[in-house]
């Protein structure tokens, strides 16, 4: 078995960093719209301090993702995929990738910018991105809060698209990036 990409399917590296990136989402996420809401207790800056440490970890699986596909190469579209959907894949894929260092990026510079300490998960603190400075930090936030909305909505097509080439298509656009199934002989299917 091969753990690079072929001109078939994404290899398992390519699939695991792409689902583990895909929950870390959904994690940060749920997270970030809930924990605006809470009571300031010692609770919520535990709820604040997950966010940024699952941020700082989305972080590194991007630039490692964007690294491996750099060495692992990615398969083309499947035979039949009109130019314009490889066009429009092509971007799509380029603004999710920008959008994925963006976020944790802005959360960073936010959080520098408000004077706070960041660490990982407790472990070892990050050096500011920038001193204190409440300008920054406004700009900081409003750019890490809307560039939520960007985001989703990128997720949102992205997963539509699949599932558009999945159901209506009916070619293997989605389930190259599905781990395969073992056979009852043990072959892949």
């Amino acid at each position: 078995m091969s753990w690079k990409n072929s001109a078939e399917r994404w290899g398992p590296i390519s699939q695991l960093l792409h689902w583990a990136i895909v929950l870390l989402l959904v994690a940060i996420a749920t997270i970030g719209l809930v924990m605006g809401d809470m009571p300031n207790t010692p609770r919520k800056i535990e709820v604040y301090a997950l966010h940024k440490s699952l941020g700082l970890t989305l972080l590194a699986l991007t630039v490692l993702r964007l690294g491996w596909r750099l060495y692992a190469g990615a398969p083309p579209p499947v035979p039949g995929t009109a130019r314009w959907q490889r066009h429009a894949a092509r971007l799509s894929h380029a603004a999710l990738y920008l959008m994925l260092l963006a976020m944790p990026l802005t959360g960073w510079l936010f959080n520098s910018a408000a004077g706070y300490r960041l660490q990982w998960f407790g472990l070892f603190n990050l050096p500011a991105l920038a001193g204190r400075d409440e300008a920054l930090r406004a700009t900081a936030l409003a750019l890490h809060n809307n560039g939520f909305w960007l985001l989703l909505a990128l997720v949102l097509a992205h997963t539509a698209a699949a599932f558009h080439h999945h159901v209506f298509l009916q070619d293997a656009t989605l389930s190259r990036m599905l781990p395969r199934r073992r056979t009852r002989g043990g072959g892949a299917a």
